[in-house]
């Protein structure tokens, strides 16, 4: 995928405005937000700040570690793991409207000094070899063709021993994947990868894989949590449906039918730099 495709895909003018916005119809002061206030909005992939959580006790970060996001998107998985763990975190993202936000967004919860916003293609990462203690990529390799560069450049920027943890969107073994998606609008700028063939980019780059996880399960119950508060009429007035456009709610229906068919499986790797 272009990278200006992607961008493309994902710029949605005015999103500060519209966190904004959103946070104050909630009764947020937000002249005075705090961390945990964005949870609902700024975790762009499946399960939100439980899967957030999950994803960075594999990682084990310390206190005074650097660690790469790498596409942060509008940087709550990088706040996260700077406010729980005391580290830093840098985080790539190749959409300019998403890097933009996340840096306004850092300074309005107090966490710029410790979370560091840049714009770059995960494939080309602009940072010296052997940099991070840690890695983490969050539902960003279903956009990436080159999966040889993206496994690469986690590697090269990893010291020796260094951890990569990446939660993916996996191709299962049901029908055609359904379109519109969080990530794709008609699945041309789509490229999945099974389990298998996951784990064979990661090893050939040079990764161990220390463990696969199938978050199928956990994944269901979430959205069917979604559906029965929905039926009570609980409809959030924050969420990641404000990253999402307005065709929000179909690409929410098709990401839970691409996991209840078996079309897609939700999947987390954690590798390590031998």
């Amino acid at each position: 995928m272009a990278g200006g495709d992607v961008e493309a895909h994902y710029t949605k003018d005015g999103l500060y405005q519209r966190i904004m916005d959103a946070l104050a119809a909630i009764g947020k002061d937000i002249g005075n937000l705090t961390p945990g206030d964005l949870d609902p909005v700024e975790h762009f992939h499946g399960r939100g700040v439980a899967a957030t959580a999950e994803m960075a006790k594999s990682l084990n970060p310390k206190p005074g570690d650097e660690i790469l996001d790498i596409g942060s998107g509008i940087g709550g998985p990088a706040r996260y793991v700077a406010r729980t763990y005391g580290c830093s975190v840098v985080g790539i993202d190749l959409t300019a409207e998403f890097c933009a936000t996340a840096r306004r967004l850092n300074g309005d919860v107090g966490l710029a000094d410790k979370v560091q916003i840049e714009q770059g293609s995960a494939t080309d990462l602009p940072f010296e070899d052997g940099r991070f203690d840690a890695a983490y990529s969050q539902n960003v390799s279903m956009n990436i063709a080159d999966k040889a560069a993206y496994f690469g450049e986690a590697f090269r920027v990893l010291r020796p021993g260094g951890l990569f943890a990446l939660s993916d969107i996996g191709l299962g073994d049901g029908a055609d994947v359904l379109y519109p998606v969080p990530w794709s609008s008609d699945g041309v700028y789509s490229f999945l990868l099974t389990e298998q063939e996951t784990i064979a980019a990661a090893e050939k780059a040079g990764f161990e894989v220390l463990s696969v996880k199938d978050h199928t399960p956990v994944s269901l119950q979430f959205y069917q949590s979604q559906r029965e508060n929905a039926a009570r009429g609980d409809i959030p007035k924050l969420g990641v449906f404000i990253l999402m456009g307005d065709n929000a709610k179909e690409k929410g229906r098709n990401s839970a039918r691409n996991i209840e068919e078996g079309r897609v499986r939700p999947l987390e790797f954690v590798c390590r730099r031998s």
